[in-house]
């Protein structure tokens, strides 16, 4: 007599009739918990890392006060973040964002979503990689592997930023080959030491604390106060805005977790969650620990500075190591994104060479082609820093933009949706994640933010995409690489179209023959 199903194995069957109900049938690999869920978008907003990175940004326009700019991105990124779980728990599906922009609008609105995060995404894995220039050789001399001058603006530094970087992606790629329970064991391992790290860090800089908590309240007169401060502090917003984004990488992994509905939505918001708040303790506590204040060194180097100058160069050493680590895993997350897009995007015939792409491998459930062409993508965008570092960092502040507009594909039509009282929308999700009556307002909170978000971090500011000087075309380089990409969309949605169009008719044609 055969042996009746185990309750994980009823829980996968029942998870891929959710997936066949949708249109798909179950290829990955169905193994990921709740806590690998939250590990895949802890792991991609990465805090340890973007903090330790994009404190000098941030302190550097607003001075002390630029803190409040974390809890007000918190708050609108918060409304995104429940749109998303609730649309996590409708539609648990790879390539989310993609996905759900056309489930709840059209599938042209839906492709450009899709096409905008899996840009956004491969120049992520290079931007994140790449900050390993800024912690490894620092760590150990041994990690300069070209040159001797090991600042990242440097020629001898950029040109080993690019080698690093390039290695990171490479491992990145093998590990993930070999399947996402292996990909997400190195990821619980990556977000623990990222946590603990996190603690130690905040411990560490309130024990040595040389001022109190009204320090928030400062602004040094950065570009004046009162009125005249809105200009700097809505040029610190970016910092934020860089970092909160990417929560919904965890509902990439949908087709790869058990109980999806459930599990995908408790990711995405306790990832939100745990972010806001150790980010703003980490900001707090550098701003209270910092020695001095005026020091130039906090626009330059940041946290790593303080936690040098107050823990001194061991310890600090230590801590690079951790975020190292932090790095490593992020990018490893957000390379997973990219690929479950490509995949997902590939599997409707929506991309060139859509059916390999669209393979999955039988030994281990994971898509490799994507992998590898999400890969050697982001090698490229590196190769930009080579003497353009300029240049590269134009294109990775342009990553965001990109995403933020994504985001607004889905939230905008599905607002729509809502006023127009859509009747699959309206009716409430019994026993999975649903805002309810709070879905339009919130909805709208998410949508007016989008809007202002990607407008501020689009804005042409010189001091941000061309701090050099003198390049026109890297100062509106936000507006210009945009622009690029959609229209380059545009023409890539039609070409294949018309094969897809193309495709019957010459089948047709055969068959009369």
């Amino acid at each position: 007599m055969a042996e009746p199903p185990t309750e994980t194995a009823t829980e996968t069957a029942a998870d891929s009739g959710d997936l066949d109900a949708l249109g798909y049938r179950q290829e990955l690999h169905r193994s990921l918990g709740p806590f690998a869920s939250f590990c895949s978008g802890f792991s991609f907003v990465s805090i340890l890392t973007t903090v330790f990175e994009l404190f000098a940004l941030g302190y550097g326009f607003g001075g002390p006060a630029f803190f409040w700019t974390w809890p007000l991105v918190f708050a609108g990124q918060f409304a995104v973040c429940l749109v998303f779980a609730e649309l996590a728990a409708r539609y648990p599906i790879a390539g989310a964002i993609y996905q759900w922009s056309r489930r709840v609008s059209t599938d042209p609105l839906g492709w450009f979503a899709g096409w905008l995060m899996l840009l956004g995404y491969i120049v992520s894995v290079a931007a994140i990689a790449i900050a390993l220039q800024a912690v490894l050789p620092p760590v150990w001399s041994g990690f300069q592997l070209y040159g001797t001058d090991t600042s990242p603006t440097s020629h001898d530094g950029a040109v080993n930023a690019i080698v690093l970087g390039s290695i990171c992606i490479a491992v990145c790629a093998v590990i993930s080959s070999f399947g996402v329970t292996k990909m997400a064991a190195l990821t619980r391992i990556g977000v623990t030491c990222e946590i603990v790290g996190i603690v130690a860090v905040l411990a560490f800089l309130f024990a040595h604390a040389e001022r109190g908590p009204q320090v928030v309240f400062s602004t040094l007169d950065v570009q004046g106060a009162g009125a005249a401060y809105l200009p700097a502090f809505l040029a610190s917003i970016l910092m934020a805005a860089y970092v909160m984004y990417g929560f919904d990488s965890a509902a990439e992994l949908s087709e790869e977790t058990n109980d999806p509905r459930r599990t995908a939505p408790l990711a995405i918001t306790r990832c939100m969650l745990v972010s806001a708040v150790g980010g703003g303790l980490l900001l707090l506590a550098t701003l209270m620990a910092a020695p001095d204040l005026r020091a130039p060194e906090l626009a330059t180097d940041g946290v790593a500075w303080v936690v040098t100058a107050q823990l001194g160069d061991t310890v600090g050493r230590i801590v690079l190591a951790v975020v190292a680590i932090s790095i490593f895993s992020a990018a490893l997350a957000i390379s997973a994104s990219a690929t479950r897009v490509m995949f997902s995007m590939a599997r409707d015939g929506l991309l060139p060479f859509a059916r390999p792409l669209a393979r999955v491998s039988l030994r281990t459930g994971t898509p490799l082609l994507p992998g590898v062409v999400v890969a050697l993508l982001s090698i490229g965008v590196l190769l930009l820093n080579l003497g353009q570092s300029g240049v590269f960092a134009s294109v990775t502040s342009v990553s965001v933009v990109i995403v933020y507009l994504a985001y607004l594909l889905v939230t905008v039509p599905l607002l729509w949706q809502r006023l127009r009282r859509h009747p699959e929308l309206s009716v409430p999700q019994v026993g999975y994640f649903s805002l309810g009556r709070w879905g339009l307002p919130v909805n709208v909170v998410a949508v007016v933010f989008g809007v202002f978000l990607l407008v501020d971090v689009a804005w042409p500011r010189p001091e941000v995409y061309d701090p050099d000087g003198g390049h026109w075309y890297l100062q509106y380089s936000s507006l210009l690489i945009t622009g690029g990409a959609l229209v380059l969309g545009a023409l890539a949605y039609t070409v294949m179209r018309r094969q897809q169009t193309a495709a019957p008719a010459r089948a047709g044609s055969r068959a009369g023959g």
